[in-house]
């Protein structure tokens, strides 16, 4: 197994690749490619990337090798950001503090900068240097997770539940779909590019359901009790759209009860790996985070 990696060695290496793999073009080109770059440059907790690596390392793999998948994973979810910000779908002016995409190159541009995210993702992730045999799973997962059956067709359930009552059981499964399926792919990436076993990749998957979930219901915790200036947007945006979220249909007790017991099914399912100390307190960081 490889050596350990610190979260802050992992944001690194994530970023300066980022910053590689979206170059200017030094024509009018630019512009789409610096609203691009001002996305993906906008800080985040890299989430997705750092479990793809991670599991990549505790199945054996070269987390090196794994770089460009994990690279494209965070091109996908920040492309569904930048969509997701404008006033067709959640119109919201602010992302981490800075001013959305749209708000800061217009609304053209800002859907270009998506589209060319979203593509530019599948020629990153196929330079990886894997077998085929490897990398042809890889890129399958990573476009189930971002297509019509699992992230899309979860925005597509978000949007039309919106001004909706809906139940506790309707908002997980679509959480599960928007917010879920890509942190699946991370986990279940991860395993793959390092020639895991059936066993490992299940338990991955175990994980990332049970994390992705808190995840969420996190959100909209905070989206009550955080501060605008630790979530770099205003609170309060999902009571204003009349959106059903966890503390709204089951309170707040209860909503920090089940992070509680995602948390620990999501801890319980690392056990077949043998070095999983990251991965535990890397899922106990996300149920306690403030932004």
């Amino acid at each position: 197994m490889h050596n350990a990696f610190t979260n802050e060695e992992y944001l690194a290496l994530v970023n300066e690749a980022l910053d590689g793999f979206v170059p200017l073009c030094g024509d009018e080109r630019d512009l789409v490619a610096k609203a691009m770059r001002y996305s993906l440059k906008n800080g985040g907790k890299r989430v997705r990337p750092v479990l793809l690596l991670e599991f990549t390392r505790v199945c054996g793999g070269d987390v090196n090798v794994a770089l460009p998948l994990a690279c494209a994973l965070e091109m996908i979810h920040t492309y569904s950001l930048i969509h997701d910000d404008l006033p067709c779908m959640d119109d919201d002016d602010f992302r981490r503090g800075q001013p959305s995409c749209h708000k800061q190159f217009g609304e053209a541009t800002a859907l270009l900068a998506g589209d060319g995210l979203l593509t530019l993702a599948f020629s990153v992730a196929s330079k990886a240097p894997l077998a085929p045999e490897r990398l042809l799973p890889c890129l399958t997962t990573l476009a189930d997770a971002a297509g019509y059956l699992g992230m899309i067709g979860g925005q597509t359930m978000d949007l039309q539940h919106e001004e909706q009552t809906i139940s506790a059981d309707l908002l997980r499964a679509t959480d599960r779909l928007k917010t879920g399926q890509l942190i699946c792919a991370a986990c279940r990436i991860g395993c793959l590019a390092a020639g895991a076993g059936q066993e490992k990749i299940d338990a991955a998957q175990c994980y990332a359901e049970n994390i992705g979930l808190a995840f969420q219901i996190v959100d909209d915790l905070l989206d009550i009790t955080g501060s605008a200036e630790e979530l770099g947007k205003p609170i309060g945006s999902d009571e204003e759209k009349n959106k059903s979220t966890y503390p709204a249909l089951l309170g707040l007790d209860e909503s920090r009860r089940l992070v509680g017991e995602l948390t620990e099914q999501a801890l319980n399912a690392l056990r077949c790996f043998d070095d999983a100390a990251f991965l535990a307190s890397f899922a106990e960081k996300l149920a306690k985070r403030t932004n």
